[in-house]
């Protein structure tokens, strides 16, 4: 196992450097610069100084000699300075980041420890009237657009209601552990609702057919409880396919984060890179885009791990 871990990480390593430089390259292609920016914004530059100005930060260099500089700086940990936060990119990166990671973990727990349990209980009876509703609910979640789903949040119980906070991160003056998870509710309950239907029809899915083998016939007929056959017979079984399609999904819970913290105006990456990109900050951008990128891969290897967890039958070699 730990030749393989370390060889999938150096796969990981390969995948980021080349999609560096893919991001690098599309990026360097966008329109305008910095430079361009400043000379918009202050009369008084001239196209001398726009020259000079290149010149000094290299920005009239090819784009792979470019890329090697960027390349060889960020190895030593120099991603650059953020235009719009005037500040090193790691300065402004990592308090979103530690935003987003507890935003995303809450929610992916949540969706979790409902679909499992409650992808079961639906399994065991398929048409009755739990797993009806079951699957109505899922359908529900899957077909409600996490923005308008915010929004009827946010009219209802911070409008409305006015039981919970409508958006941010803590109280101007307050803070405090109550009054951060009180601003954690609406945007957890929002990101929950977008994966919680889709992880609950896999996990109805492969119940429904981890109960239709053999092994399930065997273990009820010497006697096994049907607890028992549930969860240790058929679970363990029917989480292999769930895994997959919980370690691809990250990619699309960090998306849905960024609407979620647009709707909130939470400050985390998602908010972080839709505002670099807008603000035509390159380097917040390219580093946002590429933790990103960092998060699918880790995510595909932990799944693999996963696997030999769930079935001791497979074994990497």
């Amino acid at each position: 196992m730990t030749r393989f871990v370390a060889g999938r990480l150096l796969q990981v390593l390969a995948v980021l450097a080349v999609m560096s430089f893919v991001i690098y390259g599309l990026i360097g292609l966008m329109p305008g610069d910095p430079i361009d920016l400043m000379l918009t914004a202050d009369p008084h530059l001239t196209s001398a100084d726009a020259v000079r100005l290149k010149a000094l930060y290299g920005l009239d260099q090819p784009l792979a000699k470019r890329y090697a500089a960027w390349a060889q700086a960020a190895l030593t940990g120099d991603f650059g300075y953020s235009r719009l936060y005037a500040t090193r990119v790691t300065a402004a990166l990592l308090p979103r980041l530690g935003n987003t990671g507890l935003l995303m973990g809450m929610s992916f727990l949540v969706a979790l420890g409902l679909a499992l349990p409650l992808g079961v209980l639906a399994a065991r009876r398929p048409g009755a009237a739990f797993d009806v509703a079951a699957n109505l609910a899922a359908f529900a979640g899957i077909s409600v657009p996490p923005f308008w789903l915010a929004l009827m949040l946010i009219l209802v119980f911070a409008v409305s209601l006015g039981w919970l906070p409508a958006g941010g991160v803590a109280t101007i003056g307050e803070g405090g552990v109550i009054d951060r998870v009180r601003h954690l509710v609406l945007p957890v309950a929002t990101l929950s609702a977008a994966s919680l239907g889709g992880y609950l029809r896999f996990m109805r899915a492969a119940m429904v057919e981890a109960m239709r083998q053999d092994y399930v016939r065997t273990a009820r007929a010497k006697g096994a409880s049907e607890a028992r056959v549930l969860w240790s017979h058929a679970l363990r079984n029917a989480l292999i396919p769930v895994i997959t399609v919980v370690a691809l999904s990250f990619g699309t819970l960090f998306s849905g984060a960024l609407i979620t913290e647009t709707m909130f105006a939470y400050p985390g990456m998602g908010k972080l890179i839709y505002d670099a990109i807008l603000g035509n900050d390159f380097n917040l951008a390219l580093a946002g885009l590429l933790f990103a990128t960092l998060l699918v891969l880790l995510s595909n290897l932990a799944a693999d791990i996963a696997y030999a967890a769930a079935d001791p039958r497979i074994t990497y070699r």
